[in-house]
């Protein structure tokens, strides 16, 4: 089985962790039991050279200390179409070091690559699109997270009501769609468009803590043109499952207006016509709003070649709750690398550890907090207008001192 995150950042795009290098990558994709990790950002000078450094080729894919690379970057597209200002992410991936090389010289022509890891580019998608293919037929593109409202493929504010619309002809070269964190495979389903691709998840961490938050699972060891061909086939043989953040904790899952603190079903957004109840002005329309009002389907409709999904909580998360503190504090960490010691890896021990042995080996409610997170026995605020959502597991009862204390 091969877990892989194809979008994360590195420590060149803007607001991500100087940790976000090569060695920091590899460790913690060790550290989650991820065995495919995107580079990012290739088109950025420095980190292209940093990539070309620590990277080495191995059959069809790159690796660094045990762990394979897809040559990756993030890229938005800002461009007016049909009258309308567009925004969209698209991730490209590049077979190799000469093809990114071609890519990034294009792309040169259209945006400063050296400012930001993912680049500004007053470039259209589809003409984007159809220079890849001329430069690298085996390039290939996937939009992302199409459901945000302000830049991506069906983005609210600055989006498409169809693929048609944005990709017209070269809709059938791509194959793959990410889903994002706000929305997951079930809500993806809602619309018949949708069927022939590949719905894919992916963190797009800002930081090594933050890898894996959304992954996708293989049966087998992939290549970077194995990779391709199972995607591109949608292949549910090979392409088991994908790992879901919770949609509803993504940052715009419902309706809202951060600054007057309100958020709203997308009924409640209706109800006010989409304006916000304390000062009357537009509401940042949220991907389940948008979901269906392009849907064709009613909820809970799956597709006969859909691949099936898993929604999980980052372990991290789930023992800083266990123990009443922050995510991001010692105790968390030194609990985290010894659970992941013990049992192997994250997802090792979120997907297959049995509770029991848990129990046995760290305090009574972060086994607790696994089972719950596997049964989906949560407690869940959806997120809104920029605003994550929580996802909580416990009440807001305090663990007690015998509670606390760790192995």
């Amino acid at each position: 089985m091969m877990i892989a995150d194809l979008h994360i950042h590195s420590r060149y795009s803007r607001a991500t962790s100087g940790e976000m290098i090569i060695p920091k990558i590899a460790e913690y994709a060790k550290l989650k039991g991820i065995g495919m990790v995107a580079s990012a950002d290739f088109t950025h000078p420095e980190w292209f050279k940093e990539l070309r450094k620590y990277l080495k080729p191995g059959d069809g894919v790159y690796e660094y200390n045990g762990v394979k690379f897809v040559l990756n970057v993030e890229v938005n597209n800002i461009y007016t179409k049909k009258g309308k200002l567009r925004r969209l992410h698209n991730i490209i991936f590049a077979p190799d070091f000469t093809a990114a090389a071609k890519i990034t010289e294009y792309l040169g022509r259209y945006g400063k690559l050296a400012s930001d890891g993912r680049p500004i580019l007053s470039l259209d998608t589809y003409d984007m699109f159809k220079a890849l293919l001329d430069i690298s037929p085996d390039s290939f593109l996937v939009p992302a997270h199409i459901w945000t409202p302000w830049f991506s493929l069906f983005g609210s504010n600055s989006g498409f009501d169809s693929i048609d619309d944005c990709l017209g002809d070269l809709q059938d070269q791509v194959f793959a769609m990410e889903t994002g964190l706000s929305s997951d495979p079930a809500m993806n389903w809602r619309l018949s468009v949708l069927d022939k691709y590949s719905l894919i998840s992916n963190s797009d961490a800002h930081s090594p803590t933050r890898m894996g938050r959304e992954v996708n699972v293989f049966r087998d060891e992939l290549n970077y043109f194995q990779l391709r061909d199972a995607l591109k086939k949608k292949d549910r043989e090979q392409f088991l499952y994908t790992i879901e953040f919770y949609p509803q904790e993504g940052k715009y899952h419902y309706d809202g207006h951060r600054k007057c603190d309100v958020r709203l079903s997308p009924k409640e957004s209706r109800f006010n016509n989409n304006l916000c109840p304390v000062c009357s002005r537009s509401l940042t329309i949220g991907v389940l709003h948008r979901v269906e009002s392009l849907a064709d389907r009613e909820e809970g409709f799956v597709p006969d070649n859909a691949i099936p999904y898993k929604n999980m909580i980052p372990l991290e998360e789930i023992i800083a709750e266990a123990m009443g503190v922050g995510r991001d504090t010692v105790g968390v960490k030194n609990e985290y690398r010894r659970l992941c010691s013990i049992f192997g890896s994250e997802f090792e021990i979120l997907l297959n550890t049995p509770i029991e042995d848990l129990r046995n080996n760290t305090q009574e409610r972060v086994a607790i907090g696994v089972d719950r997170t596997r049964r989906g026995d949560l407690i869940i605020n959806p997120g809104y207008d920029g605003e994550f959502g929580t996802v909580k597991i416990f009440e807001e009862e305090k663990p007690t001192e015998s509670q606390m204390s760790l192995f």
